[in-house]
């Protein structure tokens, strides 16, 4: 049958499936309204660093060997990624993640065409700069930094959130 002739409801159910197969096989979680507070609800009362990316950042990419860097010599720290590119790119952010050897970290993809939207669930004061990283300490108090970090100011910055702990 040729794909014009496919009712428009199978082709979406077959995108879908596609996407959930995905992500069932190790790619990102996907990234919706209300996803921000399900990654506080699961990190609760731990200390963990939220880093936002895309696979379009060359400074985020540079970014990877670092963090892979410092979850290989911390490897109980939490780390979380989260990306901004479309979910069509799923898989290829999957591989990303992949090649850069984090792919032991949860990792998650914007799942929603209003990005803005998803943006200020997590910062009203995010306006989309990337990198984007925020440290959480123990009662989720945080520090966001836009830009790219060199190795010293990420250990410095979690060693920071370690033990401040809640106040």
């Amino acid at each position: 049958m040729p794909l014009k002739q496919i009712p428009k409801i199978s082709i979406f159910f077959l995108f879908f499936a596609n996407h959930v197969l995905a992500v069932e096989s190790g790619n990102p979680h996907l990234f919706k309204s209300g996803s921000y507070q399900q990654i506080l609800d699961n990190n609760k009362g731990e200390p963990f660093v939220l880093v936002i990316w895309s696979k379009t950042c060359p400074s985020c990419l540079k970014d990877m060997a670092i963090l892979k860097e410092i979850h290989q010599g911390m490897p109980r720290f939490k780390f979380v990624m989260l990306a901004t590119d479309p979910l069509s790119d799923a898989d290829e952010v999957g591989k990303i993640i992949e090649q850069q050897g984090l792919s032991d970290l949860e990792s998650w993809i914007f799942a929603e065409e209003n990005e803005q939207k998803l943006r200020f669930e997590i910062d009203p004061a995010w306006y989309g700069e990337l990198p984007r990283t925020y440290f959480f300490n123990s009662a989720h108090e945080r520090d966001g930094i836009s830009g790219a970090l060199t190795h010293k100011q990420l250990v410095s910055m979690i060693s920071e959130i370690i033990e401040k702990g809640p106040e």
